[in-house]
């Protein structure tokens, strides 16, 4: 071989281990996020620090990547021609064009690509500081840059990061349950905890009929026997009736007053002032706001501003972490499971719990709750024995309380078909 020769040779591996490199690097930084590159730099990580600030300005240094990349290549593709042609002819080069185009797609795109992707971390902090200096160097990032932008293609800062849909995030969860690297738990509650950001005041709320409230005349001795009655710590005043909530009264400001001698005294002598929020407020927004003025309850009103429920911060903290009960709560479970296969339930729960639990499909429409269904799909207020089907699904009233369904018992329709 020549002189010429072996300098072309050392030319086409040294492109080739070039562009299988820079490949790799810019399938690891677009893979790595903003956070993650934090992350691993507050680890320690060598070369983490210098990855932080490609990924902070990574528009401007993909291009550059992408412009060597294909110079690589081109390079490669020109050498090979010069070689094949100096001793072979036009057919000898199409032949050897097709076993270039394979080898370098193995050797310089699809190897490299594919460990990058399953070694992001790894690969993108040791192709950090190669990275930096090709963005270090302005005629080439001028015209990488410039090219792009004539063209119109330029790409937006780190991909439009940050936009990441709740969809992916769990499919995130998912992932990392499966692969162990959080347990099951955790991964309930990062779905909770995203669920919470969609949920608003009217599907977390005590509804009207179940609020006890006392009115501002009541005396503070009839109020602590009701405190000490219902085991509540908090209780809504009104004044005329309960669409017209003027404050909040607490149990321990009750038995402080009652121990000063006050008993007979109005409460309206220790209410504290409301928060009042309206049903589409969003939880997370009161949950700050409930923070902020150190309060544990909020009155929900409607669009007519009645009252529609309250709202505790307790129901806010269930929300994320489940049901919490505490020795005092004797109240039944909202879906209670029967021995035979059927179900107990209130009629304030949730028609999406009920879906959860059976996986079944339910009629949709202005209602949340199963007393809510039942009400809409009869007409009127049902008594108790009156039974409904929906879907094949079997619903008898077991309880009413005045105008409102108490209590449901629910046959799923495997069951009635039966």
């Amino acid at each position: 071989m020549s002189q010429s020769e072996i300098i072309g040779v050392l030319a086409l591996m040294v492109l080739v281990a070039a562009a299988a490199l820079l490949a790799a690097a810019e399938t690891a930084i677009t893979r790595v996020s903003s956070a993650r590159a934090e992350a691993l730099a507050e680890e320690g990580r060598k070369g983490a620090l210098v990855l932080r600030d490609l990924i902070d300005r990574r528009r401007h240094v993909l291009h550059p990547i992408l412009f060597v990349v294909l110079a690589c290549q081109i390079g490669v593709a020109t050498v090979v021609a010069a070689l094949v042609l100096e001793h072979w002819g036009i057919w000898q080069l199409a032949i050897v064009f097709i076993a270039e185009l394979l080898v370098l797609y193995a050797l310089s795109e699809a190897l490299p690509k594919s460990w990058a992707l399953a070694h992001p971390d790894i690969s993108a902090t040791r192709t950090a500081p190669l990275v930096k200096v090709l963005s270090k160097i302005a005629p080439l990032r001028w015209v990488a840059n410039g090219v792009v932008r004539l063209v119109g293609a330029d790409l937006p800062n780190g991909f439009a990061e940050g936009e990441v849909s709740e969809e992916e995030l769990l499919a995130f969860a998912e992932e990392a349950a499966a692969s162990d690297a959080i347990n099951e738990d955790e991964r309930h509650l990062i779905e909770q905890v995203i669920e919470f950001g969609d949920t608003v005041a009217h599907e977390v709320m005590i509804p009207r009929p179940d609020i006890v409230a006392v009115n501002k005349e009541t005396s503070i001795e009839d109020a602590v026997d009701l405190v000490i009655g219902k085991g509540f710590s908090r209780l809504p005043v009104f004044q005329e009736n309960i669409d017209d909530v003027v404050g909040i009264v607490y149990s321990k400001e009750l038995m402080r007053a009652l121990r000063d001698g006050d008993k007979s005294q109005p409460v309206n002598h220790i209410l504290r002032h409301p928060i009042f929020v309206p049903e589409s407020k969003n939880i997370s927004q009161l949950l700050r706001e409930m923070q902020t003025e150190k309060s544990h309850i909020a009155i929900v009103i409607d669009e007519y501003g009645g009252t529609a429920g309250l709202v505790t911060l307790e129901d806010l903290i269930e929300e994320v972490v489940g049901e919490i009960v505490d020795e005092f709560d004797i109240e039944p479970p909202m879906i209670e499971r029967l021995g035979n296969g059927k179900l107990r339930v209130n009629g304030r729960a949730d028609l999406d719990d009920l879906d959860a639990i059976l996986e079944i499909d339910l009629p949709e429409g202005d209602w949340s709750t199963v007393g809510g269904l039942i009400f809409n799909t009869l007409g009127h207020v049902p008594d108790v024995g009156e039974t409904i089907e929906l879907n094949g699904h079997h619903f008898l009233v077991e309880r009413v309380q005045g105008r409102r369904i108490a209590r449901v018992l629910f046959t799923p329709a495997l069951m009635v078909n039966e």
